[in-house]
């Protein structure tokens, strides 16, 4: 059985899918990208692309009661791996001991020709 989560507090998603899934105590989210919650791309650096970014992911763990310390894995694509060291420090920003395991992948081409995207997969327990 799955629950699809959606919060005005995160961009709309813009296709055919939610902002999350939860299916079990399992909380997966979509990819969010610097989009602001009223739909507006954030045209900025990689720290601010990323700042976005998580502050979106806060925002759909929070619809699902839940927040970044759940946070058991990440996936992180980023547009030029050379922007790597700037956008963990970001994350690192948003995350503490024990961190969520994570994958960080360059990629071709983002959404909107953005810097940054990040999916999440959360213990709702």
């Amino acid at each position: 059985m799955k629950e699809a989560i959606q919060t005005a507090d995160a961009p709309a998603a813009i296709g055919p899918y939610s902002q999350a899934v939860r299916s079990g105590s399992l909380l997966i989210t979509s990819g969010q990208i610097p989009l602001q919650p009223d739909g507006t791309l954030l045209d900025g650096d990689i720290e601010a692309q990323t700042r976005q970014v998580l502050d979106n992911l806060r925002a759909v763990l929070a619809a699902a009661g839940s927040d970044l310390t759940r946070v058991i894995k990440t996936t992180v694509f980023l547009q030029d791996m050379q922007e790597f060291a700037r956008m963990n420090a970001v994350y690192g920003e948003y995350f503490s001991e024990p961190y969520p395991a994570r994958s960080t992948v360059q990629v071709a081409r983002l959404p909107r020709d953005v810097r940054v995207e990040i999916e999440a997969i959360a213990d709702l327990g």
